[in-house]
């Protein structure tokens, strides 16, 4: 009952503008090369398991491996209750700090990789884009899929000339379905942009982004020469690091919201 009652609670916090609504959610890889893309691996796999612990629907869109390992970005559609509601604590750079398995002379190393979200707003649609504020560019998609997948120019990147927002999709085969999706990210993009124009107090969404290195992490994740995962803006910690890259990171989302909303 105090569990039940304490979900409650923290549900209630739940009260912003957007917070009900599904999002767009994509982590990449920062400073550190292939160490960093591993990192963003590491991150994609708990944020997966924890959406899978949710029963929350999400679509890989876009998916950038790394050169040598790992991938340096990768971009979801995630459906459910609450999403942009919780998502948006884990808006930030996260850092890594462990005994680096690319390194021969086993050398601690540290990892960065950011973690953005945005809510797809219901009333997107109506918005109108036109073709001369279009940049449309068609590539062959990358990773892995199949005999089709880098046989033909099948992934879609649209830039809105105006903004200078850019989206792109290579989760289908048909180069139509992924202009489809990309024109509905865009249009989504674009709305929240206009939105936020008009409304200063939610301008943080969309804020530049720090640079992904020292200083502007919300998270460390410390495997050695302890182990140790800590929020930076809560002092949530725990010594559990297998449990949250397993996905376990309810605490770190409603320790932030709770003290935040």
């Amino acid at each position: 009952m105090e569990k039940a009652v304490d979900h409650l609670e923290f549900v209630r916090k739940l009260s912003g503008d957007d917070d009900t609504a599904d999002a767009i959610f994509s982590i990449h890889s920062g400073a550190g090369g292939t160490e960093s893309c591993d990192w963003c691996e590491m991150l994609f796999r708990m944020y997966t398991r924890w959406l899978d612990a949710k029963g929350w629907d999400y679509t890989v869109l876009d998916l950038l491996p790394g050169d040598e390992a790992g991938i340096k970005n990768v971009m979801m559609e995630v459906k459910g209750d609450y999403v942009y509601g919780h998502l948006k604590a884990e808006i930030g750079v996260h850092r890594l700090v462990r005994i680096s398995p690319f390194d021969s002379n086993a050398r601690r190393h540290t990892s960065f990789a950011s973690v953005y979200a945005y809510p797809i707003l219901e009333d997107a649609e109506e918005i109108e884009i036109e073709d001369k504020d279009l940049k449309i560019d068609t590539y062959r998609a990358s990773g892995a899929g199949g005999q089709h997948v880098n046989k033909t120019d099948s992934a879609v990147r649209m830039t809105h000339l105006p903004t200078g927002i850019v989206v792109q999709c290579q989760n289908e085969r048909s180069q139509m379905k992924n202009r489809a999706t990309a024109m509905r990210l865009l249009k989504a993009r674009v709305k929240l942009h206009f939105k936020e124009e008009e409304d200063k107090k939610r301008q943080d969404k969309l804020a530049d982004k720090k640079k992904i290195e020292w200083g502007s992490q919300i998270r460390s994740y410390v495997l050695h020469p302890y182990n140790m995962v800590k929020d930076l803006r809560t002092s949530v910690e725990t010594s559990n690091t297998q449990a949250v890259l397993d996905g376990d990171i309810d605490r770190f989302i409603e320790g932030y919201l709770l003290e935040y909303a």
